[in-house]
């Protein structure tokens, strides 16, 4: 496998892909039209320089595929809203624009607390329950690890249970298995697509899992006194916790490494309940958000000639 850094999210009834300086959002209208949008990417970050320091570009580049992402779901979840009767004038319109936009960051800001209070706060104050049975910080550490994975984990399953959920997940898995495609050296089609694996490495599950299990390390060995000192301290390590989690999933879409290889296994297995198998019109779907942003033929030219030249060869 090669990586193509070509990455994307599922929507409503579609996919985004990114890839470089674009992006491209395919959505599956009611009529069944696959309705198009290709826009360039913005990096919030201006200065070169920090976009190559490690650690530090993973938390600008978790914040801008917040921000994307959820600017993306709306742009989804617009082909399913109910029609207004009348006509909006242009007025109208920038100004619903505006509210779109506040309503955007709003949604981040919302997400990022509340997955900062469900997954990191509130396992640490259950486990504090702990400090009037025994005062070993290990112990206490080790609960709270506990904790935050039957929480992340609940999470997960309940979710993936949702029948709306599911559809989205199977969009899920039409990204996951374009990108395979390509990776592996096959032409971009439905019929390759359809084969091809719906796991992947540098899939946001597996960053999330590793966002869990690092930060479960780093609390295990930062130890500080007082009950407010805790909380702080584990507010000012998440972007760390961040940063360092990218890092990891950077590493393991460039690396075939066996070590590497068996780490990113736990986040594998569990994309098992964050994707499903795909449709072939939503495979459709994926393809022409690939397309839109991604020269596929290019890259396998590049990538895969000579491998598949030395095939028909031996054949």
């Amino acid at each position: 496998m090669k990586s193509s850094n070509i990455g994307g999210q599922a929507v409503i009834e579609g996919i985004m892909m990114r890839h470089e300086n674009l992006y491209s959002v395919a959505v599956r209208k009611p009529d069944s039209e696959i309705e198009l949008k290709v826009e360039p990417y913005k990096s919030i970050v201006k200065n070169d320089t920090l976009k190559k320091i490690p650690i530090v570009r993973g938390v600008f580049n978790f914040i801008e595929s917040m921000v994307v992402g959820t600017k993306c779901l709306m742009y989804s979840s617009s082909f399913y809203e109910i029609e207004e009767e009348a006509p909006k004038s242009e007025a109208d319109r920038q100004k619903q624009e505006k509210q779109d936009q506040w309503l955007m960051y709003g949604t981040v800001a919302f997400s990022v607390v509340l997955s900062v209070g469900l997954f990191i706060m509130l396992p640490y104050f259950i486990a504090s329950f702990l400090r009037g049975v025994t005062s070993s910080d290990t112990v206490i550490t080790i609960a709270e690890a506990c904790v935050r994975l039957l929480l992340f984990f609940g999470y997960i399953l309940l979710i993936s249970r949702m029948k709306d959920i599911q559809r989205v997940f199977m969009y899920h898995g039409a990204e996951h298995k374009c990108i395979n495609c390509v990776e592996h050296g096959l032409e971009l089609n439905v019929e390759n697509v359809m084969k091809s694996s719906r796991e992947h490495k540098r899939c946001g599950t597996s960053f999330l899992l590793f966002v869990m299990v690092i930060s479960i390390i780093f609390f295990l060995f930062i130890h500080v006194t007082g009950f407010w000192q805790r909380v702080v301290v584990r507010l000012l390590l998440l972007p760390v916790i961040a940063g360092v989690s990218y890092e990891m999933i950077r590493l393991a879409g460039r690396s075939d490494n066996k070590i590497i290889n068996l780490l990113s296994k736990p986040g594998m297995a569990l994309q098992k309940l964050t994707t499903k198998e795909p449709t072939a019109d939503m495979v459709e779907v994926a393809i022409a958000a690939v397309e839109a942003v991604f020269d596929w033929k290019a890259y396998l030219n590049e990538n895969f000639t000579s491998t598949l030249n030395e095939e028909e060869i031996e054949a």
